[in-house]
């Protein structure tokens, strides 16, 4: 008597077998909180979430490890809740493939009768997941993110007709749609922006006591990826503390509370201040939570319009901080969409210089510089007037081609997620895209350092000269920034004074100027 040998199945005749899945419910990195769209309707009984840690998120740009430790980690104690919660989910831990390909393997092996998805905040992680999807045959429903205050078509709408976008106006009509900070039809306090009371600097005896931000002692998945990440990616730049950034909603609601009592009564007239050593300041430190949706952006604008209101915090520090959420945070989401994916080849002032080596090290002689990398390096972190006038300034100045700006920014931060890193770096800080996103470029010379915090006084530059060996690079490629692009600003609205001074520069001092940036470029900072 012959016996059947068994037959050899392929995936999809394998996945036929098995019980269609209704939903797979696809659950990206920065997408941890249950009340997103893509749960509409979830049925235990009939769906499934997906999650998965692909390699290539983590290597397409070059991302530090505390950028790698804080994504996992959120998704590992979110995947944890989930299964607490009875949610039936496929997690795929540390693939080495793309997000794409992952979810094509996952299709082969299941049946499934359609994917779900809240839209993504990346442009190139959408189209993959649509490629993925449409290759399997297997239809793809992707949702409004309603985490955010204003939709594709609100700020479709918003932009329409109009020559210029401006986000004051946006902030204005955000105000009025949500009831924020209002008193009846008029802003609070009579006025719409309050920013003219929010640009202090500390003066000569620094910040004194500052409260230190909130902290988390790692358990058991804290530790294993910390593990991870020094067995895979001890490569990469950064490193890891094992007290770290909120993981869990719960420890972001904690972040939310401990800045709300603590420092936002200051936050507003020291937010754009800066001091050697101090990382931390009067600042939120929620950027991290809010953008892996760990925090709702109505929930942290009404904590800090209560605190308004019980009269606890000053009208101008709450209207800055809130114009952040409301305004800034929601506006360049609404350029990011309008623009993907064009906007991220933009370079309008035809920057191409390198992103110098020491932007990985901190080994610079410019002690602003130095600092606020190094920080950058050490934490996975800086303030936004570090990064839009140190670091990003710099680049600027120099002529660094803005996509590789782009790209160290995209992978040093802990919070960098590219619908709001990529609009303020090539827009705010780089001026790439010609002035859609900001009025003007933010060009200053080193005396805008030297007001703003203390690096200046123990640095070997002088933020008052622009030529010879002690003159303030900053300063230096201000000038040089002018010059070359004394053209295109000499009509601009708000850079035609700036480009007016170039008149007080003597005959030779233009020369001099140009040598002495050149010499920069190349990093040979004796140089006259």
């Amino acid at each position: 008597m012959l016996r059947r040998l068994p037959q050899t199945q392929t995936p999809t005749e394998a996945a036929s077998l098995k019980p269609a899945i209704r939903h797979l419910v696809l659950i990206l990195g920065d997408q941890l909180n249950r009340d997103a769209s893509a749960w509409d309707g979830f049925d235990s009984a009939q769906d499934r979430a997906w999650m998965c840690e692909a390699r290539d998120e983590s290597t397409h740009v070059v991302s530090a490890q505390q950028r790698i430790a804080v994504f996992l980690n959120a998704m590992r104690h979110f995947a944890q809740a989930l299964r607490e919660d009875g949610v039936p989910l496929d997690y795929r831990e540390m693939a080495a493939v793309t997000l794409a390909q992952a979810l094509v393997e996952t299709l082969a092996a299941l049946r499934v009768q359609r994917i779900v998805l809240t839209q993504p905040g990346e442009w190139r992680v959408l189209q993959a997941l649509r490629a993925a999807a449409e290759g399997a045959g297997v239809p793809l429903d992707v949702r409004e993110d309603r985490h955010f205050l204003c939709s594709d078509a609100e700020f479709a709408a918003h932009a329409r007709g109009r020559k210029q976008l401006r986000m004051e106006y946006f902030y204005r009509e955000m105000r009025k749609r949500h009831r924020v900070l209002m008193d009846g039809e008029q802003p609070a306090g009579g006025q719409w922006n309050y920013d003219a009371e929010n640009r202090a600097g500390f003066g000569a005896n620094g910040p004194g006591f500052v409260p230190p931000p909130t902290r988390f002692a790692p358990d058991a998945i804290t530790l294993a990826v910390i593990d991870l990440v020094n067995q895979q990616f001890a490569d990469h730049p950064g490193s890891l503390h094992a007290d770290g950034w909120p993981a869990t909603r719960e420890q972001a609601l904690q972040v939310l509370d401990v800045f709300i009592r603590e420092r936002l009564p200051q936050f507003g007239l020291w937010q754009d201040a800066m001091w050697e050593g101090q990382p931390w300041l009067y600042h939120a430190h929620i950027s991290v939570a809010l953008n892996l949706k760990l925090l709702a952006p109505r929930e942290v604008i009404a904590a800090a319009e209560a605190e308004y209101r019980a009269g606890r915090v000053p009208l101008a520090g709450a209207e800055g901080f809130i114009r952040q959420i409301l305004g800034w945070r929601e506006y360049v989401r609404g350029i990011y969409r309008l623009g993907m994916p064009d906007y991220a080849q933009r370079n309008e002032l035809g920057a191409h210089e390198a992103l110098p080596g020491w932007y990985w090290t901190g080994q610079v002689p410019m002690r602003c510089l130095s600092d606020a990398i190094t920080q950058t390096l050490e934490q996975g972190y800086a303030h936004h007037i570090q990064r839009l006038m140190v670091t990003g300034l710099y680049a600027l100045l120099l002529g660094v081609e803005p996509q590789q700006v782009h790209a160290w920014y995209l992978g040093v931060y802990v919070d960098a997620v590219e619908w709001v890193e990529l609009p303020n770096t090539l827009g705010m800080s780089q001026y790439a895209d010609g002035g859609q996103m900001a009025s003007k470029p933010y060009v200053a010379t080193g005396k805008y350092i030297e007001r703003m915090g203390n690096h200046c006084r123990g640095c070997r530059f002088k933020p008052a000269l622009r030529t010879g060996a002690q003159a303030c690079p900053y300063t230096t490629l201000y000038w040089d920034f002018l010059m070359r692009h004394e053209a295109r600003f000499a009509k601009h609205p708000r850079m035609a004074l700036q480009v007016k001074n170039l008149a007080r520069l003597e005959p030779a001092e233009r020369p001099a100027i140009v040598s002495r940036a050149a010499a920069v470029r190349r990093g040979d900072w004796d140089a006259a």
